[in-house]
């Protein structure tokens, strides 16, 4: 079974009713796959997934009116994504009338539930966390209200903001005509130390039992993904704008992820 958990919430009560009733038909389909073959399982599965669809697009069709009404920057990949997800659930259509139905249908389910903790977490998160950062508006450095108590996991922070600090930097000085070189760098750096700090935390979470790792991983496997994500080329032909779109979500997905994650991990349990 495939849990939806708290990190899953973005904030936005409707949204993240509808996220957990596609676990929940994901589920339902992976019931039917446990129980032992009868006559009927592929009938009843092809509906299920038929309802998955069709459930998926409205989810999709409602989640972007919002973006749309809050003016979000990452509108257009969000559709894109959506897109793809649809298009994953139509192969079923041609595949289930096939041989090896159950191995497929295995594969699928675990695409499905994969893209969904990915794209959550990665980001419609930031759908209901994201407060844009206006031109010219001094970046937020590292404070003391993101310390978790533990020196090396504060350390990294403060690297991880000091990275972005410097993108910023990049992105609001006028004497630089041509930022692409400076700023794919610094992405990589970024992305480089994301990695890096990822697992010592996670390695920390694991020396001390934290029951909250998993869920852990499954944010930073979704940052990172996102941050592959990121098309250099695009950078190159609109600097600005997408400099600052991503800038946005960098420091928000950070700043959200100390704040209701990381600073558990040196709260003690009750």
């Amino acid at each position: 079974m495939y849990l939806f958990t708290e990190d899953c919430l973005i904030g936005v009560s409707e949204i993240d009713s509808q996220h957990e009733r596609l676990f929940e038909i994901i589920n339902e389909i992976q019931v039917l796959l446990e129980e032992d073959v009868k006559s009927d399982q592929y009938d009843r599965i092809g509906k299920l997934l038929e309802h998955l669809k069709l459930y998926a697009k409205e989810h999709f069709q409602h989640e972007e009116a919002y973006m749309e009404r809050i003016h979000h920057p990452e509108l257009e990949l969000q559709r894109h994504q959506h897109s793809a997800f649809c298009d994953k659930i139509n192969e079923a259509d041609i595949l289930l009338s096939g041989s090896d139905q159950t191995r497929f249908l295995e594969d699928l389910l675990k695409y499905l539930i994969t893209w969904l903790y990915r794209h959550i977490i990665g980001c419609d998160l930031m759908i209901g966390k994201m407060k844009p950062i206006a031109a010219g508006k001094k970046l937020p450095t590292f404070a003391d209200e993101y310390l978790t108590g533990i020196n090396l996991i504060d350390d990294e922070h403060r690297e991880l903001f000091r990275i972005i600090g410097e993108v910023h930097r990049v992105i609001q000085d006028e004497f630089i005509v041509d930022k692409y070189d400076e700023i794919v760098y610094l992405l990589e750096e970024l992305k480089n130390y994301t990695k890096f700090h990822f697992a010592d935390e996670e390695k920390y979470m694991q020396s001390i039992q934290y029951e909250g790792l998993a869920a852990q991983q499954r944010a930073h496997d979704a940052f990172v993904a996102r941050l592959e994500e990121i098309d250099f080329h695009q950078i190159e032909g609109h600097q600005q704008e997408t400099l600052e779109e991503i800038l946005e979500f960098l420091t928000d997905w950070l700043i959200n992820h100390i704040m209701n994650s990381d600073k558990k991990i040196g709260t003690p349990a009750p």
